[in-house]
């Protein structure tokens, strides 16, 4: 081709790219719901599990701190680690003082701002109940199932009352008695509080390590990282604008938090991991074939493999999520080999096309074969897997036509051929004398089979927390903090079912004395039903019912003012209230919904596959078997539900899926691989290696203690992917002794780049990098070594 032929192809080719990353730049809208890349429940309880993931009551709760500086201020916006000491300088009632006053100031701010649907410390917060609900105290409360509102008992009342004002309460109480003289509001809101809370200071909670204590829960999901990233970003803010901000520092836990770390740090080390990679990958391609031009010629294909497959994916898709991106990044390794086979296989003085044409057949059979593997993914069913798939399929599609059909018009025409090298000849050498006994399929196999007998531990890894990336004092201090503010247990469910939402209220009242005994007898430190915050209707009429007349209370509240300092008329609005309630319709989880409250109801009561269920929160399960007794003569209308072990059920009916499409992808592979070599004795020297090798490595990572998770599956099809092509290529002989040099050339710089990309993985600090980091450079190793010693001889040398 022309110089100026060239030059078309190649603007036209950018131009391509640029219209394909303008279309990415329009459409692309990523997605960071962990959920995606689960599998469909099939399970009622694994339903609930996967709705409570992102949902739930305990999943959206963050554990706020606020402790005194003992330190120079330092930036700890990614942590809020360390353990904080009391600060010397202050005296102890100045410094709790002030961190009161901040916590007062934060909860106030935040119960402003639509983001949180909760905030909690301690403190009285009449807003709490909505204005126009506060003669529903009366029906709320559970004072009237016990106590009617007669003169005895208001004359007691209100006689604790006068008490009350020489206290130093009387400021809130000022403004509370004359419409709330028994304090059912204060009652509501000491059991509307965590069932067991920490030490008040100040009308606010403290830990034992002098901080003062918060609960916020977020609207947003608690597995959504980017929403939990601007909900701590607003708690922060407001924070900041707090009056004495800078005396104290903030410090956060929870589930969303832990979600926003664990991306930071995922995102940290995946940077400076790629980085490193990027610029080695470099420096081995100008190592390799001296020309910077041919350098960034090859970069085209894999560009266009990315843009593609991005593209594909804003048009098949609504979201894109951030994971396959990261994914598929990684699985488009494959691509890179496309290139590099192309410029190692030039010969000195032959065109490019003519060098494609000849190694266009054992491309094919390699992309194709990629493409099935990758198939696997779609097979799946899991959103997340299916996206990654339609991205690495279509990649693996782009890079390769445009590998045979665009990138040889644009290489130059004089090329260094690599078959020259002398250091190359001697490798070959070495390679072609290396013994290939008929008995060493055999002795690898029975090496695996051993080995994943005596291996130790369990073979899968089904307990996703051992997967997390969080460092042990974050999870140490969450801990701490869960347990001082007696916060639910993320792991335990207690599951009431009914066909509407008052026949689970009614059963939530029913089994409420079966609770309390259960934290009599110290099974467990708290369990929050549903009837906690909202009884049901009759019972909400039960006590309506017990509500006097009018003119019966102005006679009782007459008789019990007798001797008293109140002024006359002062408990009016009381009187009003009461007379309000007695003519009330009952107030019902939809009306209730609507207030500040009602959004944790809401999450504690929800209806699914037309039946309700009742989510009852558990804080410090001490005795699992009393908790499952609860159930045990309901029917199944009470039971409950261990996330973990419905999570753990969950991976495991993932795996087996996943395997399913893979033995399903195998079979495909070996008719592909059949029909392009179309010898059975050429097939066995493709595939048999790459069968050894994907079991050596899941037999050298179980000897390892190493318990194989979904992304160990995940590596090993790409290890497999990059095994075929070093099985095709060695394979192919031309015999043709410099053509078997070029071949050796192109996979030794296929092998370091993979083992330079996936050895710094292997070296990375977050669980999943790592796994996918080691299983793909052992396989890359066991993948090479076994393709040379399982290839056919080859002529030796050259004369």
């Amino acid at each position: 081709m022309s110089a100026r032929g060239r030059l078309l192809l190649l603007t036209g080719w950018l131009l391509v790219l640029a219209g394909l990353g303008l279309l990415v730049a329009q459409r692309l809208q990523v997605s960071t719901d962990l959920r995606s890349f689960m599998p469909a429940p099939t399970t009622p309880d694994q339903r609930l599990l996967m709705e409570q993931v992102g949902d739930g009551p305990g999943s959206r709760l963050l554990l706020l701190t606020i402790a005194a500086r003992c330190t120079p201020r330092q930036d700890h916006a990614t942590q809020g680690l360390s353990p904080v000491t009391p600060c010397a300088p202050l005296p102890a009632n100045q410094r709790d003082a002030m961190l009161a006053s901040l916590s007062r100031g934060l909860a106030a701010a935040l119960r402003n701002d639509r983001r949180y649907s909760q905030v909690l410390d301690g403190s009285f917060d009449l807003a709490a109940l909505d204005s126009s609900l506060l003669p529903y105290r009366y029906l709320l409360s559970p004072t009237l199932d016990t106590q009617p509102l007669d003169e005895a008992y208001l004359a007691d009342q209100l006689q604790q009352r006068l008490d009350d004002l020489s206290s130093p309460a009387a400021g809130l109480l000022k403004g509370l008695l004359p419409r709330d003289p028994t304090l059912e509001v204060l009652k509501l809101a000491q059991r509307w509080a965590p069932p067991r809370s920490p030490e008040t200071r100040d009308g606010v909670w403290f830990s034992k390590r002098n901080e003062a204590l918060l609960l916020v829960q977020t609207v947003a999901p608690g597995f959504d990282p980017d929403a939990q990233r601007q909900a701590i970003g607003g708690i922060r803010r407001a924070y900041r604008a707090l009056p004495g901000s800078a005396l104290a520092q903030l410090g956060f836990s929870g589930p969303g938090y832990f979600s926003v770390v664990a991306a930071a740090q995922t995102r940290h080390q995946a940077d400076w991991i790629g980085r490193i990679s990027s610029v080695g990958f470099i420096a081995l391609l100008l190592a390799a074939y001296r020309s910077l031009g041919s350098l960034l010629l090859s970069a085209l294909p894999i560009a266009s493999a990315a843009l593609a497959g991005i593209a594909a994916l804003t048009l098949a898709f609504p979201q894109v999520h951030g994971i396959t991106l990261a994914f598929g990044f990684t699985l488009l390794g494959v691509v890179q080999e496309y290139p590099i086979r192309v410029l190692s296989h030039r010969r000195a003085g032959e065109d490019a096309l003519h060098s494609v044409r000849a190694l266009w057949p054992s491309l094919l059979t390699a992309i194709a074969s990629a493409c099935i593997a990758y198939l696997a993914f779609y097979a799946s069913g899991v959103n997340g897997l299916k996206q990654l798939a339609v991205f690495t399929i279509v990649g693996l599609l782009a890079a390769g036509f445009s590998t045979r059909y665009l990138l040889p018009r644009l290489l130059p025409a004089r090329v260094r051929d690599v078959a020259d090298m002398r250091w190359l000849a001697l490798a070959r050498d070495v390679v072609d004398r290396l013994p290939r006994p008929r008995w060493l399929p055999a002795l690898v196999a029975s090496a695996i089979v051993l080995m994943l007998i005596l291996a130790p531990g369990p073979f899968w890894q089904n307990n996703l927390a051992a997967l997390t990336p969080l460092p042990a004092p974050l999870l140490q201090r969450d801990a701490r903090l869960r347990e001082a503010l007696g916060a639910p247990d993320v792991r335990y469910l207690l599951i009431l079912e009914a066909s509407t939402a008052q026949g689970v209220l009614t059963l939530s009242e029913r089994l409420q004395p079966a609770v309390d005994a259960l934290v009599a007898r110290h099974a467990v430190d708290a369990l929050e039903l549903p009837s906690r915050y909202l009884p049901s209707v009759a019972r909400q009429r039960a006590r309506q019912r017990k509500l006097p007349e009018q003119a019966a209370l102005q006679r009782a509240l007459h008789e019990a003012l007798r001797g008293l300092p109140f002024r006359p008329g002062l408990f009016q609005q009381f009187l009003d209230d009461v007379r309000t309630a007695r003519s009330l319709p009952p107030l019902t989880p939809q009306r209730y919904a609507q207030t500040p409250l009602g959004q944790r109801l809401a999450a504690m009561l929800v209806r699914r596959d037309g039946h309700w269920l009742g989510l009852a929160t558990v804080s410090g399960v001490h005795d699992v078997a009393a908790l499952q007794a609860l159930g045990a003569d309901s029917g199944g209308t009470v039971r409950l539900l261990d996330l973990k072990a419905a999570s753990e059920s969950l991976v495991a009916a993932y795996r087996m899926r996943i395997l399913e499409a893979l033995l399903a992808a195998t079979v495909l592979l070996v008719l592909t691989i059949t029909f392009a070599l179309r010898s059975l004795r050429r097939v066995w020297h493709v595939l048999a290696p790459m069968t050894l090798a994907t079991f050596l490595v899941l037999a050298a990572e179980r000897m390892a203690g190493i318990e194989i998770s979904l992304f160990h599956l995940v590596a090993l099809i790409l290890a497999g992917g990059l095994g075929l092509h070093y099985a095709l290529f060695f394979e192919r002989d031309t015999g043709d002794p410099a053509e078997q040099r070029r071949t050796l050339h192109a996979t030794l710089v296929c092998v370091l780049s993979a083992l330079l990309v996936f050895g710094m993985l292997g070296w990375a600090g977050i669980p999943v990098l790592r796994a996918i980091g080691l299983t793909v450079s052992l396989g890359v190793a066991f993948h090479f070594c076994l393709s040379i010693l399982m290839a056919p001889h080859a002529h030796v040398a050259e004369d």
